[in-house]
């Protein structure tokens, strides 16, 4: 067996296990892969994300980038050498009275919070922030059914 067919089979062996894992599963894989202090801080984000809104749903996208949604978007959490980066998906139409925000700032939809190794995290300002985002989320939800609904009533 060739090199290429050896790669080819490793591939597609990681994407069946991949197909099968759930979202949660293949966020744990993650942060122990990462084995350092990435994936201490992934876990505590994703922890945090938890603790703001219990509703959360897990998922993976983007081949490999962990998503937390709740009527939407809230957050993901993308890995990088020198950083951990929590992009919020409609971060600019969020509040941040404590500066979290220090990344993708010239967006018109995104923002983002770029933790290095030995930042501390403010737990209180970015679970406010977090519950925010959901709120944004569900807000959005319900404003669209809302004008559904009066549009098929005319």
């Amino acid at each position: 067996m060739g090199k290429a067919t050896i790669t080819m089979n490793a591939k597609a062996n990681s994407n069946e296990t991949e197909a099968a894992a759930s979202p949660s599963q293949l966020i744990d894989a993650r942060i122990k892969a990462l084995g350092d202090w990435r994936g201490e801080m992934l876990a505590r984000i994703r922890a945090l994300v938890k603790e703001a809104c219990p509703e959360v749903v897990e998922e993976w996208k983007w081949r490999g980038v962990p998503v937390w949604s709740h009527a939407g978007i809230i957050c993901t959490g993308e890995t990088y050498k020198t950083a951990v980066k929590m992009t919020f998906a409609k971060g600019a139409s969020l509040e941040d009275p404590t500066g979290l925000f220090n990344a993708s700032l010239d967006g018109n939809v995104r923002r983002a919070i770029d933790f290095h190794e030995g930042d501390e995290i403010d737990e209180d300002a970015l679970k406010a922030l977090i519950r925010a985002a959901a709120a944004l989320n569900t807000s959005a939800r319900s404003a669209r059914s809302q004008k559904r609904k009066s549009s098929q009533g005319a």
